[in-house]
């Protein structure tokens, strides 16, 4: 099942100066990420508080929605929801939560059913985090560009390969489907969806009230451990130990097929195979990482820190960064860095 991306929203999600208050069901399961649900849902209560503070009327009206009146939190939490309303009934947003136990959620038939009724009734569809599994069960990814939590995004397209998943943004919008990177990622969509309804101003207000970036830095990559590159490529385990003690030194491929004892070209075609990337690009992946550490850890000069990763010069540091992580070296300091 796919849906119109030019769905023609109903008046309750008119866009232009907020006047209609906009209905928003945040969807909950047992075993949901508790962020997932909270910190969408305060980006929206503030956006109200900071309206009503003006002398304006609430821009959103939110509910929790579940199959059960009380619903636990993988955290422990339980809060109170409502019943799932019909399909049918008037809606603006669906915001998806995810969380461990969503593979749990889309066996249940039930309830993918409903979201995908609910799909064709509101404006707009928001997943955050692993809720994707579940628009996915719905049929919602079909043909749409889509993001996960970093450490899922290989099992989300190997479960719905008619989805397009792309592994670093932030959240994605294609359509009326959103989606977002994994559980504080919800709050940098949630900005997202007040800046198109309500205008930058009101979206900058709401996270300077929430000490939050507008539109954060970098994709989550720069979360991730850029050693995820050993998932499934145990024959190369000492090798990637041998490399992150000696990043300073020639990792050529003809450096490494040697210290592997393989023929150069036997040696890119099993490293990419196990690792999913030819061998420079893992080099490069690890020098970011412990650039990264130095970065936030110490108060070494940028020189020094490309010099003992292996870079060589500041510029070819300065580059990689951008690749990876869509941010310079001196910005992931004043970012991340630690030392005060």
């Amino acid at each position: 099942m796919s849906f119109d991306p030019h769905f023609a929203p109903n008046p309750i999600g008119a866009s232009s100066a907020g006047r209609a208050c906009r209905p928003v069901d945040l969807l909950a399961f047992p075993g949901f990420q508790l962020l997932d649900i909270a910190g969408p849902m305060q980006v929206f209560a503030s956006a109200n508080r900071l309206r009503e503070d003006d002398g304006l009327p609430a821009a959103y009206r939110l509910r929790i929605v579940a199959r059960q009146t009380q619903v636990a939190a993988w955290a422990g939490l339980t809060l109170q929801a409502e019943p799932l309303p019909d399909a049918s009934e008037a809606c603006d947003t669906l915001v998806i939560a995810g969380g461990r136990a969503v593979h749990q959620a889309i066996e249940d038939a039930e309830l993918v059913a409903w979201v995908t009724a609910r799909a064709t009734a509101v404006r707009r569809v928001a997943a955050v985090c692993t809720g994707a599994f579940l628009a996915g069960a719905a049929g919602l990814l079909d043909g749409r560009r889509a993001v996960t939590h970093w450490d899922s995004c290989a099992l989300l397209a190997e479960r719905f390969p008619a989805a397009r998943v792309e592994s670093d943004p932030i959240f994605i919008e294609d359509g009326k489907l959103w989606t977002s990177a994994g559980v504080t990622a919800g709050i940098d969509l949630a900005l997202a969806l007040v800046e198109r309804d309500l205008g930058r101003a009101m979206a900058l207000a709401v996270a300077r009230e929430l000490v939050v970036f507008l539109k954060r830095p970098g994709g989550q990559s720069q979360y991730s451990a850029a050693l995820a590159l050993q998932h499934g490529a145990s024959r190369f385990e000492s090798l990637h130990g041998w490399m992150r003690e000696n990043l300073a030194d020639d990792l050529s491929v003809p450096a490494l097929a040697a210290r592997a004892g393989m023929s150069e070209r036997s040696f890119q075609r099993r490293y990419r195979e196990a690792t999913g990337l030819p061998p420079a690009r893992a080099v490069e992946r690890l020098r970011v990482e412990q650039a990264r550490t130095l970065l936030a850890d110490t108060a070494q000069p940028l020189k020094q820190i490309a010099a003992c990763c292996g870079f060589g010069c500041e510029e070819t540091m300065r580059r990689s960064f951008a690749r990876h992580l869509a941010t310079t070296p001196q910005s992931y300091r004043e970012r991340f860095s630690g030392r005060r």
